[in-house]
């Protein structure tokens, strides 16, 4: 015993000690088809699944990044009263909110950021899910505001990428009346003349869709995001009937003309130069050619081409 305790076991245990430790998140399971994806290709991938093309969340930090050009800056949001209610379930919410904050590395559920979209100057407003579901509270409020206003100052579009599962509970009736307060933000970009555009991700439910995600110029979806107020079982059971396939997703309201369209990951951000291009271009994209009046003498030196008739005959030109 002496010879496997003093020799064997350290000899193997300094094998084992000596290799080295093997991340563990070099391996990603897609919820949707359950296969397993090695982070690069992800990462290559915007985070879309290449077996069945499921759209996994993003978090603001990729999501800024994928959509603007490159040096965009992010903005300090005003910080709110925190924990008015003294709110407190099975933990208190000031502690719910450290846990988030530590965890995101973000002071709550929103960042805004402006720089240039395919050379146009943009607003963005992202939502991240992992904090607190996205839900919306004051802070995210104050951030809808405060990106409404960089707009307007600077003259630029607006662009809302909602994740979220509506409003905050903890902040109650402080939490619902933020949905009033984004729709003023909203209608202060349109006052200006600005485009509002949204790009809708999974999931967008709750006062997030109740209020400002649903009042954009454009609405775009990402494909597969669910997409409503309440939710499926709600509904199913309120109404005593079972709902449609796919409803509440994407393609869905596509159908129905709740959404513009759906877009690939992919092709996201050229479909976004393309909009802000078109919405924000202040003259046509060619020269204006201008045909000759009626009466100038351009147009009487200009021959007309003989007209053809059924039958293959061609009828002479008449005169003026």
């Amino acid at each position: 015993m002496n010879w496997l305790t003093n020799f064997v076991r350290p000899k193997i245990r300094a094998l084992v000690s000596s290799k080295k430790d093997v991340p563990d998140n070099l391996w990603h399971k897609c919820p949707s088809c359950e296969a397993m994806i090695f982070h690069r290709d992800l990462e290559e991938n915007l985070h879309v699944c290449q077996h069945c093309g499921f759209h996994m969340r993003l978090d603001p930090p990729k999501r800024l990044a994928m959509l603007f050009d490159p040096n965009f800056q992010t903005i300090e949001l005003p910080k709110p009263i925190v924990d008015p209610l003294k709110f407190r379930d099975q933990k208190r919410y000031t502690d719910r909110l450290k846990d988030a904050q530590s965890k995101t590395g973000r002071p709550d559920a929103i960042a805004v950021a402006h720089g240039k979209i395919g050379g146009h100057a943009a607003v963005v407003a992202a939502f991240d899910f992992g904090f607190m579901g996205g839900s919306m509270g004051m802070a995210v409020g104050e951030g809808l505001l405060a990106a409404a206003k960089l707009a307007v100052l600077q003259q630029a579009p607006l662009i809302v990428v909602p994740s979220s599962g509506g409003a905050r509970m903890q902040e109650g009736i402080l939490s619902l009346m933020q949905m009033p307060r984004t729709v003023i933000a909203v209608e202060m970009v349109k006052e200006a003349g600005l485009p509002y555009i949204v790009l809708l991700t999974d999931p967008t439910t709750g006062g997030v869709t109740a209020s400002f995600a649903m009042l954009g110029d454009i609405h775009i979806a990402e494909p597969g995001a669910q997409i409503g107020f309440a939710g499926a079982r709600v509904i199913e059971s309120t109404i005593r009937e079972t709902l449609p396939e796919g409803f509440q997703r994407s393609e869905y309201l596509l159908e129905h003309g709740m959404v513009d369209m759906v877009v690939h990951r992919k092709d996201l951000r050229g479909t976004l130069i393309r909009l802000v291009d078109l919405l924000r271009r202040p003259g046509p994209g060619a020269e204006v050619v201008r045909l000759p009046k009626a009466d100038s003498p351009e147009r009487h030196m200009a021959r007309p081409m003989p007209a053809v008739i059924p039958g293959g005959v061609a009828e002479p030109p008449r005169p003026d």
